[in-house]
């Protein structure tokens, strides 16, 4: 079993392996790996808790079409889509469906594997649990900002998605967290049992 802070083997996933649908590609996201390589060292986690925004969702960024904005949204799928919120948290997304559809995955929580020491810095000292739990958390462990957004998560590059060995426990669905709208869809996807997982109780089991 792998131990927190034990580099494991990764493989890059290519863009064909990724699926060209929102929901299914929130679904196969769980129990993959995003990977920052920093001037300081690499940044790594297991994929714990994603949403999904479709095509036509009146929550999605790219509901009312594409702007300077969201342009990224809009690349195809398998790009990074990075947003500033709440006047403090960065947001990391990938990007789904074909060129020119604009749609994504909110990346909301992370198991840390690498550069935990770095995601501490970053994140004030926090403690293990809480170092990626939530996708404000997740961005600022991981250094993501805007000079990240626009990236191809399947190229060689400093960010990128992986494959790893680890097994993928069962994944739980449930209504998306702290929306106003379409806030019945279930459409938030996450590895049953996992504490690194964000949300209530209720919405973790």
């Amino acid at each position: 079993m792998k131990r927190v802070g034990e580099t494991i083997p990764l493989r890059r996933l290519r863009r064909a392996e990724l699926p060209v649908d929102t929901v299914e590609l929130a679904r196969y996201l769980i129990g993959k790996v995003v990977v920052h390589d920093t001037d300081d060292g690499r940044l790594s986690g297991r994929i714990v808790e994603t949403e999904a925004y479709p095509v036509g969702d009146s929550a999605g960024h790219a509901f009312r079409g594409e702007t300077r904005r969201n342009a990224s949204l809009f690349l195809g799928h398998g790009y990074a889509y990075v947003y500033f919120t709440y006047g403090s948290s960065f947001m990391l997304n990938v990007t789904s469906e074909a060129a020119g559809v604009g749609a994504g995955v909110l990346l909301r929580a992370l198991e840390p594997i690498e550069g935990i020491d770095l995601m501490q810095s970053s994140r004030g000292g926090a403690a293990l649990l809480d170092l990626a739990r939530g996708p404000g958390r997740l961005a600022q462990a991981m250094r993501i900002d805007f000079k990240q957004n626009g990236l191809d998560l399947c190229a060689a590059g400093p960010l990128w998605l992986a494959a790893n060995q680890q097994k993928t426990g069962a994944i739980g669905e449930s209504v998306r967290i702290g929306l106003t709208r379409n806030v019945d869809q279930r459409l938030r996807f996450y590895e049953r049992g996992n504490p690194y997982v964000s949300g209530p109780k209720r919405l973790r089991e």
